[in-house]
């Protein structure tokens, strides 16, 4: 593989804490036997059918979101629900399972694995923030969804508050939000 392809892959790798799909690396110009070769060698894993990560690449805390957006294969996901109030820092939520939203279309044979939580739903593009270039819901589509799926109205009601004092949401929407959401 040419140095600058490699040097080209790495700097998009780089954006995307490390993570890098097949087809992103096609893209460059690399090969799939390429990649497997670079697999041998130690300087990729792959992580799921067609996610692979650079293993010198430091390690984040946020790396898991990025790879589960990269689960799906050539549908991105975009990270919703209580995994999207926790990226946006707006809630103590602390969801066991990463959640994901993929195209209500969308199919696969793989098995969904256990530390990801899949949601069909068709995500406009209106409704998808970006978090250090990860795909997620906007702050106002993670809380009702999150109160559509039955999350606390506790945590509900701090999302909301704390996605106010933080200037995510404007009051207009905040007042909606809780007037629809939060109605007792």
């Amino acid at each position: 593989m040419p140095g600058q392809t490699y040097l080209n892959l790495f700097e998009l790798a780089a954006e995307q804490f490390g993570y890098f799909t097949a087809a992103q690396a096609r893209a460059w110009g690399v090969e799939p036997n390429a990649l497997v070769m670079m697999e041998r060698r130690g300087t990729l894993e792959r992580l799921s059918h067609g996610v692979y990560r650079f293993v010198h690449f430091p390690t984040s805390p946020l790396g898991q979101y990025m790879e589960a957006s990269f689960w799906p294969g050539a549908t991105r996901a975009v990270i919703s629900h209580e995994s999207a109030l926790a990226l946006h820092g707006v809630s103590d939520v602390s969801p066991a399972r990463i959640h994901l939203s993929v195209p209500r279309k969308w199919r696969t044979h793989r098995s969904v694995p256990r530390h990801l939580a899949l949601h069909r739903a068709d995500v406009p593009p209106a409704e998808v923030d970006s978090v250090e270039g990860i795909p997620v819901t906007t702050l106002e589509r993670a809380i009702t969804d999150c109160a559509r799926a039955h999350l606390g109205p506790d945590l509900i009601g701090q999302a909301i508050e704390e996605g106010r004092q933080a200037g995510r949401l404007s009051r207009s929407v905040a007042a909606r939000l809780k007037s629809t959401l939060l109605a007792a």
